[in-house]
């Protein structure tokens, strides 16, 4: 019997809005175009609602996505989010992703316009590399930057 060929594993982009101008399928679009100019084919977008979920509206809206499913089919979860600081992380939708990824085994990489992390902080969310990108543009080359590493 012949071998099937390997299918390719597409990442995962969870995506929310950097700012009024970069609504989440926005700032999706512009990762994934990069990624497709990296050389990764296909990519799977969860754009996330840009209100603040947190506790059972964020878990509900995760499971409204299917999010855990795709997350577990991912090669890696690409979360874009506008600011990462320790502050505003805990019971965030990024803070939630990054830790369903990290209990998942699932590689985890961050896009975002303003990075407050300290090491350690992106040590404990297990995050493998963080990019910040503000603009459509950025966010295109932090995509093909991703797709290096993919």
């Amino acid at each position: 019997m012949a071998a099937s060929p390997l299918i390719p594993r597409a990442p995962l982009i969870a995506a929310g809005a950097f700012g009024s101008e970069l609504a989440p399928a926005l700032v999706a679009s512009a990762i994934a175009r990069g990624l497709r100019a990296g050389g990764v084919s296909g990519t799977d977008v969860c754009a996330l609602d840009g209100a603040r979920l947190r506790g059972g509206a964020l878990r509900a809206s995760l499971a409204a996505l299917d999010f855990d499913a795709r997350m577990q089919r991912s090669r890696a979860v690409i979360l874009a989010e506008r600011r990462l600081d320790e502050r505003t992380l805990e019971g965030s939708a990024a803070f939630e992703i990054a830790s369903r990824a990290r209990q998942s085994g699932v590689p985890a990489y961050a896009v975002t316009a303003h990075n407050e992390l300290d090491s350690f902080d992106a040590r404990v969310l297990d995050l493998q590399l963080i990019i910040t990108a503000a603009s459509a543009r950025a966010l295109a080359a932090a995509g093909r930057e991703l797709a290096l590493v993919l």
